[in-house]
């Protein structure tokens, strides 16, 4: 499966898409705001795996 060239990520262009959206209410500007603050978390989550050198696995 090659990627065409030129075009972006689909899961990229979409969570861009999600996070460029305006709200109407503080409601749905709350849920906007926390949204991007789950997509920080579950970023530091999955990249920011200290090594433990006391407990290597064999």
């Amino acid at each position: 499966m090659s990627k065409a060239k030129g075009t972006a990520d689909k899961n990229l262009s979409n969570v861009v898409e999600a996070l460029e959206q305006d709200p109407v209410n503080s409601h749905q500007a709350q849920q906007l705001q926390q949204d991007k603050n789950d997509r920080r978390h579950q970023d530091s989550l999955n990249f920011d795996q200290p090594s433990d050198l006391e407990h290597q696995r064999s």
